[in-house]
């Protein structure tokens, strides 16, 4: 009996689990609402952080040993990515997908694993030329022990985006948005748990624990599709132009660990506590980027690499820009908003504990600076992925290396300004002027011009595949000015007006004037909208009244026929 309503209770869950989503709006809204599951975990981790080591050395290691696997997961663990197997596989029979799928985990495990060896041999030099100053602090062991250990993550990740592939072509994207949700559940877990034992190395064993869960969830869909990889020698003729087609996305993804892993060295080198205010207001900044900017991407891919293998390019251009007009929308209005709420968001979310007023106040005006880039790293994420479902694959590389160079000397150049000039202007612009260092918001300014210049290259490359496109994009931008516009004033206002009526002393009361000054915001946002008529806005209101009617339809109870017993 219990095995038969656990059957009951596991039927419907594993429908809704394993159905396969066609729609993109579809998609993308469903992407975004398990994205927030997972971001919301995010965030507790990130609270977790502050509570317990605030805005001081130790979480200022863990974030800088981070930047070593990312690297090695950028040149190595993507060289068989999804973004290269999903076209290839699409269409593919069984048989050809298992053998391309088992020689690219092979490859990636055989190869992967000899250089993160080689560089866990080397690894106390190369931290020490990267951070001269914590390979001389008290934690110098821990520290690069735990650089070893997050060595592990990047092939369990690469694993993990081959068996990703199967999932996204077969658009079980809930599946797909439940990684990241348990990776940071593992996170959390050696945090609170395994820490306090071990220190430093808990968390990396922790961060292991999350990646093989990332891996584990998607080995239900591989073995349903009957594609699960075994060990499999490689081949010159079938890895040969996976790995040729990989390299450019790989480099990319190398230039860009590499400018992120040149701006770590050098806050590292400003004051103790920048590299973790500046990861905490790029991980916030992650929220709406994961729901707006991933989401859309994510769902476009597949779609966009079907329109073309069916050659139906006006299908492609159809998608890429409804994709970008709903970013560039939501993320203006984003903007508008959170950047007004900047310092409530920080105090609710990160205001706790070892989590000081400076390091609130810092962050605050970091999440100001990273807001105002949010509409390029979005569009960034959907264009990359055009280029590639293009075949357009060494655009993205190229126009990261000039991303980079161009973040990179604009951070050198910034931090040689004379500090009462323009540091000192854009410090008082944020509030955060009376701060000892606030050198950390120039290299967070850098990171995002480099961005715009980035986005450019691929706007105007994309406009000979999809014509017209830029100036589709200008009428969701102008609309969504208005409305950010429309719902920042709102929310400044109702902030004003809340001043007097209680004080700011608690998390609760932060919280909920917050709150109340978001909401104002969204509806005066939406009420923009509306008036302007805008397309997008139309397009989800409609995708929510069909929901609601859907659902009051459902359950409606149906009279009896005649044939049936009252």
């Amino acid at each position: 009996m219990v095995r038969r309503i656990l059957t009951r209770i596991a039927t419907p869950v594993r429908s809704l689990v394993m159905r396969p989503i066609r729609s993109l709006h579809q998609a993308a809204y469903l992407l975004a609402a398990l994205t927030l599951a997972s971001q919301v975990l995010a965030l507790l981790r990130d609270r977790i952080f502050a509570h317990t080591f605030g805005a001081g050395q130790v979480l200022d290691l863990y974030y800088a040993a981070f930047r070593v696997p990312d690297l090695v997961f950028a040149l190595v663990s993507s060289l068989v990515s999804a973004y290269v197997l999903i076209p290839r596989i699409t269409g593919m029979d069984r048989d050809a997908t298992r053998r391309l799928l088992s020689e690219s985990a092979t490859f990636l495990f055989g190869v992967g694993g000899v250089i993160c060896i080689v560089l866990s041999i080397w690894m106390p030099q190369f931290l020490a030329l990267l951070y001269p100053s914590f390979i001389a602090s008290p934690y110098q062991d821990a520290f690069t022990l735990l650089a070893r250990i997050l060595l592990i993550q990047p092939i369990l990740l690469g694993l993990s985006g081959i068996l990703a592939s199967v999932t996204q072509v077969h658009r079980r994207f809930i599946i797909f948005s439940l990684s990241p949700v348990l990776y940071n559940l593992g996170i959390i877990f050696g945090t609170t748990v395994l820490f306090p034992r071990w220190g430093l190395v808990g968390i990396g064993i922790g961060v292991v624990f999350g990646a093989v869960a990332y891996l584990m969830v998607h080995i239900p869909v591989v073995i349903g599709a009957g594609v699960l990889p075994g060990v499999r020698l490689p081949t010159l003729e079938l890895m040969a132009p996976v790995v040729r087609n990989s390299i450019p996305r790989s480099l990319a993804l190398g230039v860009n660990s590499i400018t992120m892993l040149f701006l770590t060295a050098m806050a590292s080198r400003l004051g103790t506590g920048d590299i973790s205010v500046f990861t905490f207001a790029g991980n916030l900044e992650a929220v709406p980027l994961a729901l707006i900017g991933s989401s859309y991407a994510v769902a476009a891919f597949p779609a966009l690499s079907e329109a073309l293998a069916q050659k139906k390019h006006d299908e492609f251009v159809k998608i890429l820009s409804t994709s970008a007009r709903h970013i560039i929308l939501w993320s203006i209005v984003a903007f508008g908003i959170v950047t007004v709420l900047r310092a409530h968001i920080v105090r609710v979310i990160l205001g706790t504990g070892a989590f000081d007023w400076n390091a609130t106040r810092l962050t605050a005006a970091l999440l100001a600076v990273c807001m105002a880039g949010l509409v390029v790293d979005a569009l960034e994420l959907l264009f990359s992925r055009a280029l590639y479902a293009a075949q357009q694959s060494w655009r993205p590389l190229a126009y990261q290396v000039a991303g980079g160079v161009v973040t990179v000397a604009l951070a050198f150049s910034f931090l040689l300004l004379p500090e009462r000039g323009f540091p000192a202007f854009l410090a008082n612009i944020l509030k955060v002027g009376d701060i000892h260092s606030t050198a950390i918001l120039l290299l967070a300014l850098a990171n995002i011009l480099g961005q715009f210049f980035l986005v450019f290259l691929s706007l105007v490359a994309l406009r000979r595949v999809a014509p017209g496109l830029g100036t589709a994009l200008l009428r969701p931008f102008i609309h969504g000015s208005v409305a950010a516009f429309a719902g920042g004033v709102a929310a400044y206002a109702t902030l004003f007006l809340e001043g007097g009526i209680a004080p700011l002393t608690t998390l609760l009361s932060v919280f909920f004037q917050g709150a109340v000054a978001g909401i104002v915001g969204i509806v005066f946002s939406a009420v923009a909208l509306y008036f302007l008529e805008n397309e997008e806005f139309r397009t989800v209101t409609s995708a929510l009244e069909r929901l609601i009617r859907s659902r009051d339809a459902r359950s409606r109870v149906l009279a009896p026929s005649a044939e049936e017993p009252i």
